[in-house]
């Protein structure tokens, strides 16, 4: 294990040995991949968007029954029963809160007022800043170059706009996967990095093989940004799947949606009204066509026929650009070392002023 030490303001708010945070990817970040993330030193996040609230409290025990180390829940800060599920964090004793769009002034409250830790992840400088004013504890930056549902600003340029704005910690995500982008990031005045598409390739990560493969066989240029997932900015791998939905009309479009909500329902025991009404949230002032809304449900399913199923033909495959830079599958605490000792070794070849 690395012996070298970088405690920020990161490391101090949650516990943990090393600035690194392990996102929480739906489908992916499930207790194997969060307990063996927190043993290796990092911040472990279990994702919980894609559970019932049943299933997201045996995780969090699973969780706990593995590893003693901090670890945190991914919250949808708009899903309909985001009351109960942070009731859930509460009861069973979850320290830190994560979201994947900045949570209600009374959702902060709610939970630091129990002592959990509140991180939002955001997209715009004016996010960050509002969620600091509202009480959260520290923000997750997402530029362009991240997997999932992402923004068109690159994070070398919205980093230093949000640690210039926002007095508390800042972490930093989009394009990150060895030491020495942890180190550009430190420079760059955050707390830390969270990655993503680096912990789903590793040896404890529960995807499926094939699905790996996929990945690792990547280059850059096979990382493509689609919005005909369920209409918002989505990257992703580029495969003959995605081609297809790119080509597909209004009317197929629907269809699919309408199949694919079906499909979530019955997985999740949501309602049809749920369902819409989670799909309208997502709306955020964006001008969505029902159709649109109803495909909300295609990103779960999708991205379950791939991570869960291992259909690289039927299902989604969120990635970072990184993806292209990746060509192994480490454990999580070979990776955590790896990071750090790169970091050392960066951090060492800087040139000293006057040396």
């Amino acid at each position: 294990m690395s012996d070298l030490s970088l405690p920020t303001r990161l490391t101090e708010l949650v516990g943990v040995r090393h600035p690194i945070v392990q996102t929480g990817m739906g489908w992916v970040a499930g207790p194997r991949l969060v307990s063996a993330s927190a043993d290796a030193g990092a911040l472990g996040i279990l994702a919980s968007a894609t559970m019932t609230v049943d299933q997201l409290r045996s995780a969090v025990r699973e969780v706990k029954s593995r590893t003693d180390a901090p670890f945190g829940v991914n919250l949808r800060a708009d899903a309909g029963d985001a009351e109960e599920r942070v009731r859930v964090i509460v009861d069973e004793g979850v320290k830190i809160a994560s979201f994947a769009l900045a949570p209600s002034r009374e959702l902060i409250a709610r939970l630091k007022e129990a002592g959990v830790v509140v991180i939002p992840s955001i997209g715009a400088r004016r996010h960050a800043e509002k969620v600091a004013a509202w009480g959260a504890d520290a923000v997750v930056v997402q530029g362009g170059e991240g997997g999932g549902h992402t923004g068109d600003v690159a994070t070398t340029v919205l980093l230093p706009q949000v640690v210039d704005a926002v007095d508390i910690p800042v972490i930093a995500a989009g394009g990150f996967h060895d030491g020495r982008g942890l180190v550009a990031a430190l420079a760059y005045g955050a707390a830390g990095v969270a990655m993503g598409t680096r912990f789903l390739l590793t040896s404890d990560s529960t995807v499926p093989d094939a699905v790996k493969a996929r990945y690792l066989a990547a280059t850059v240029k096979d990382v493509t940004l689609t919005t005909k997932v369920d209409g918002l900015p989505h990257r992703m791998l580029r495969t003959e799947m995605v081609d297809g939905l790119e080509r597909s009309g209004r009317v197929s479009s629907l269809l699919r949606a309408v199949r694919h909500a079906s499909a979530f329902r019955r997985e999740t025991g949501m309602s049809w009204a749920g369902l819409v009404r989670d799909g309208l949230a997502m709306k955020h002032g964006k001008d969505l066509t029902w159709s649109q809304i109803l495909l909300a449900a295609n990103t779960p399913m999708l991205l379950k026929a791939s991570m869960v199923d291992g259909r690289t033909d039927l299902g989604v495959m969120a990635s970072g650009q990184v993806a292209g830079l990746i060509d192994d599958l480490p454990s999580c605490a070979e990776l955590v070392d790896r990071v750090m000792r790169e970091a050392q070794s960066t951090l060492r070849a800087l040139p000293v002023p006057g040396a």
